[in-house]
């Protein structure tokens, strides 16, 4: 089942491939109204409804 979710803000663009960083708000479900960040692969404006199949956000990982 794919939930809803409105990007609100980009963080930043990495990589070859065009994949975004975004940031955005769940718009329906158990999860609504929390704010997640999730990588996204193509073309992304704020704005945009995107339907994620996991409401989960997603770690990030820091090389030192």
């Amino acid at each position: 089942m794919a939930i809803p979710a409105e990007v609100i803000s980009i963080i930043n663009r990495t990589g070859s491939k065009g994949v975004s960083r975004v940031r955005c708000r769940i718009l329906k479900g158990p999860r609504k109204d929390r704010v997640i960040v999730r990588n996204v692969l193509g073309p992304i404006r704020v704005g945009d409804i995107l339907m994620i199949t996991e409401a989960e956000m997603e770690t990030v990982s820091t090389i030192e």
